[in-house]
């Protein structure tokens, strides 16, 4: 049985661009999809329009994991899953802290994704007392004043935040001085943080500012196309006996039925 990869070894000591990284998790749900669906194999093609991107874009990042695929074949499905899932590091458990069980928090904390792809929620954290020991998607939750032994005892090394903006620097300072070097970031606001932490910012006022950016784009242009449309000059009618464009000369006519008429008739 073809299985559609030609492995070459030591691809990170090459490295991997942060754009191509950027673009595994697209593929990895892709493939995800593919193997539920038991598809054994798939083109580049057809993975790169699953993804969203372009066929020659897929190949090059795929190249930095030392996959070619094979002529006629594709891609092996269930490898590739397995591949992308190693390089991300999905293959052991990672203990994810989440501090701040607001709405947001707690709609985080039930997220069934996390436990599927190599992510544990090994705590969840407020500042709120009330909050302390009440169960959110099965977990207590637990005082921000336990957050340092919590870290060190779970050996968490991922961190989200979904605090309000105002406290989020001071959640993440603490984070950070915990032992915590990666961070995703839902608050509203910018972080600083020292060489070797990692921040990934979640922003969905941004999102949906760029959202209304192409729909603004979108009204404009059609609003363009429609006066466009209604400027648009009339075709002239053909006068007799002459082609679509000509103008009758003053005072011309015709002979009808009734006598002479002119040549073009008033609307």
């Amino acid at each position: 049985m073809a299985t559609g990869r030609t492995h070459r070894p030591a691809t990170r000591s090459r490295g991997i661009p942060e754009a191509t990284v950027a673009r595994l998790p697209l593929y990895l749900r892709a493939l995800t999809a593919l193997s539920e669906r038991s598809v054994p194999t798939v083109s580049s093609e057809e993975l790169a329009a699953a993804a969203g991107v372009n066929s020659a874009k897929l190949r090059k990042d795929f190249s930095y994991l030392g996959s070619y695929g094979t002529r006629g074949v594709g891609y092996d499905v269930e490898y590739l899953v397995y591949q992308i899932s190693r390089e991300l590091g999905l293959t052991q458990d990672w203990p994810v802290v989440i501090v701040g069980i607001g709405n947001l928090g707690a709609a985080l904390a039930g997220y069934g994704g996390f436990a599927s792809r190599g992510f544990r929620v090994a705590a969840l954290i407020d500042a709120d007392p009330a909050m302390t020991g009440k169960p959110v998607a099965g977990i207590p939750v637990q005082h921000s004043d336990d957050l340092e032994k919590i870290i060190e005892e779970d050996g968490v090394s991922i961190g989200v935040i979904a605090t309000p903006a105002g406290v989020a620097q001071q959640v993440c300072d603490r984070l950070v001085a915990a032992g915590v070097t990666s961070i995703l970031n839902f608050a509203p606001t910018v972080l600083s943080v020292p060489d070797g932490v990692d921040v990934r910012k979640v922003d969905l006022s941004i999102e949906l500012q760029i959202l209304a950016f192409h729909e603004q784009r979108k009204a404009g242009e059609e609003a363009e196309s429609e006066a466009a449309a209604v400027q648009t000059p009339p075709v002239p009618l053909a006068p007799a006996g002459g082609t679509a464009g000509e103008t009758p000369a003053k005072g011309s006519s015709r002979k009808g039925p009734d006598g002479d008429v002119p040549a073009v008739m008033p609307a």
